[in-house]
């Protein structure tokens, strides 16, 4: 899979694109969703698996410094829900984010996810203009597509969360063929 069968894989599939358009409805300012969503999609694909592992929430991002009130977020969750029950909604402004992470303030939502911990997980997706699919991936595209995820330089400045977060994760009990990499 390269990056150019990612708009198939999320403008086609009739859950994800209601999905992305629930979220694309709300005009968020530089929002995507990402992790699990974008991740467990594309290794599911390319491991031939026709039906998709479930997930334990759907990550919205976007920012906006104008407005970092958490209870902006919850709001946010409560109109999705509405829109398309059943969905587990996690939303977060990523202007915010950088407090709870103890960083410096994001630049924007790409930026943001420069922090997240592994590598596989950094990639995000939005509608754009015309509809097409925009893809973030600070770290590129390579880990994922690679069926691989290693320490972002956050995940190594925090091995202990790192090494957590992976075992608690256990992605290889779900994707056999995926390969994670240890401090």
């Amino acid at each position: 899979m390269s990056a150019d069968l990612f708009a198939p894989l999320f403008l086609h599939d009739p859950w994800r694109r209601a999905v992305l358009d629930a979220v694309a409805s709300l005009a968020l300012p530089d929002w995507a969703i990402g992790a699990g969503f974008v991740r467990n999609a594309v290794w599911d694909r390319l491991h031939g698996y026709a039906a998709p592992t479930p997930l334990d929430d759907v990550d919205v991002l976007y920012f906006d410094p104008a407005d970092v009130a958490p209870a902006r977020d919850e709001a946010l969750e409560r109109r999705l829900a509405a829109a398309l029950p059943g969905v587990p909604w996690s939303v977060r402004n990523q202007a915010r984010m950088h407090r709870r992470n103890g960083d410096a303030p994001y630049k924007d939502t790409e930026d943001a996810m420069r922090h997240w911990l592994e590598s596989a997980t950094c990639v995000a997706v939005r509608l754009e203009s015309g509809g097409r699919l925009g893809i973030l991936a600070p770290f590129g595209l390579d880990d994922l597509l690679a069926l691989r995820s290693g320490p972002t330089a956050s995940g190594r400045a925090h091995p202990v969360d790192y090494c957590a977060r992976m075992q608690r994760k256990d992605w290889p009990a779900r994707w056999p063929r995926v390969r994670v990499a240890a401090l």
